[in-house]
C-alpha cells in the first residue's frame, strides 16, 4: 500500500472497550462514576493539605502534587471516553489524538517521578530523621518537583515530534479507548524503528531508574524499621510510608500487568481492559489509600466536612 500523509486532515477511530449497544450505557454509568468520585476524592486530599498548617510538611506537600496529576490523568482520558460514548461517534482529530497522547506522556511520567520522590523522602524521614528538615527543605522540595515536570515534558515532547514525522495510511482505527503511544505507531506507514527504538530506551531509563530508586529506599526503610526495638514504633515507622508503599504496588502492579499483557501479544481489546487499571482505577484509589491509612489527612477531611456542614 502506498504510503500517503493524511496529518492534516485525518481522523482516528477510538474503537472503546466494547462495539456492542448494549454495553454503552452501562460503561457510561461505570466510568462517569468512576470519574467523578477521582476528582472529587482528589480535591478533597489537595483542600485537605492545603487547609491544614500541620500539613505543610514535605510528605503532604508531595501527597497534594500526586492528587493533582491523579486527577489530571484521569481527565486527559476519561471525558473523551465519555464523549464518545455518549455521541456514538468514535472519532478523534489528529491534532486532538497527538494532543491527549501528548498529556498521558507527561502525567504518566509525572506519576513515576512523585512516586520515587515520594519513596525518597519517607527514607530521610525514617533513616535519617535527625537531618531530615534539614535535607528536605522547601528548596529541595520544590526543585524534585520541577526536574519531574521538566523531565516528563522533554519525554512526551520528544515522543510527540518523533510521531511527527510519520505517515498515516488508511487503517486509523485504534483498539484503545485512548491515544497510547504504542498504539499510534501501529497504524503508522512509514518506518518507526527509531520511533520503537526510542520507546524501548526512555521505557528503559525512566522505568529501571525510578523503580530502582524505590528498591533503595524501601530496602534501607524495612532495615531501619526492623532495628527500633519496641513493637509501638515499629508500627509508627512503618505507618508513616505505609500509605506510599500501597500506592506504588498498585500503580506499578497495574501498569506492569498491562506491560506483560502485550509481551504476550494477547487481544488488543485485552490490554485496553487492562489499561483501565493504572489510567482510572489506580488515580480513584489513592485518596482512599491515603485517606484511610492516615490519621492527620482523616482529621483535616473530617475538619473540612464539620465545617460544611
Amino acid at each position: 500500500m502506498k504510503s500517503e500523509n493524511y496529518t492534516g486532515v485525518l481522523e482516528f477511530l477510538l474503537l472503546g472497550l466494547s462495539q456492542d449497544p448494549e454495553m454503552q450505557p452501562f460503561l457510561f454509568g461505570v466510568f462517569l462514576s468512576m470519574y467523578l468520585i477521582t476528582v472529587l476524592g482528589n480535591l478533597f486530599i489537595i483542600l485537605a493539605v492545603s487547609s491544614d498548617p500541620h500539613l505543610h510538611i514535605p510528605m503532604y506537600f508531595f501527597l497534594s502534587i500526586l492528587s493533582f496529576v491523579d486527577m489530571s490523568f484521569t481527565s486527559t482520558i476519561v471525558p473523551k471516553m465519555l464523549l464518545n460514548i455518549l455521541t456514538g461517534n468514535k472519532a478523534i482529530t489528529y491534532t486532538g489524538c497527538l494532543t491527549q497522547g501528548y498529556f498521558y506522556l507527561v502525567l504518566m511520567c509525572m506519576e513515576i517521578s512523585l512516586l520515587t520522590v515520594m519513596a525518597y523522602d519517607r527514607y530521610v524521614a525514617i533513616c535519617l530523621p535527625l537531618h531530615y528538615t534539614v535535607i528536605m527543605n522547601p528548596h529541595l522540595c520544590g526543585l524534585l518537583i520541577l526536574l519531574s515536570w521538566v523531565i516528563s515534558i522533554m519525554n512526551a515532547l520528544l515522543h510527540s515530534l518523533m510521531i511527527l514525522r510519520l505517515s498515516f495510511c488508511t487503517d486509523l482505527e485504534i483498539p484503545h479507548f485512548f491515544c497510547e503511544l504504542a498504539q499510534i505507531l501501529k497504524l503508522a506507514c512509514s518506518d518507526t524503528l527509531i520511533n520503537n527504538i526510542l520507546v524501548y530506551l526512555v521505557t528503559g531509563l525512566l522505568g529501571l531508574g525510578p523503580v530502582s530508586g524505590i528498591i533503595f529506599s524501601y530496602v534501607h526503610i524495612i532495615s531501619s524499621i526492623l532495628r527500633i526495638p519496641s513493637t509501638g514504633g515499629k508500627y509508627k515507622a512503618f505507618s508513616t510510608c505505609g500509605s506510599h508503599l500501597s500506592a506504588v504496588s498498585l500503580f506499578y502492579g497495574t501498569s506492569i500487568g498491562v506491560y506483560l499483557s502485550s509481551a504476550a501479544h494477547l487481544s488488543p481489546k485485552t490490554t485496553a481492559v487492562a489499561s483501565v487499571l493504572y489510567t482510572v482505577v489506580t488515580p480513584m484509589m489513592n485518596p482512599f489509600i491515603y485517606s484511610l491509612r492516615n490519621r492527620d489527612i482523616k482529621g483535616a477531611l473530617k475538619k473540612i466536612i464539620s465545617a460544611k456542614f
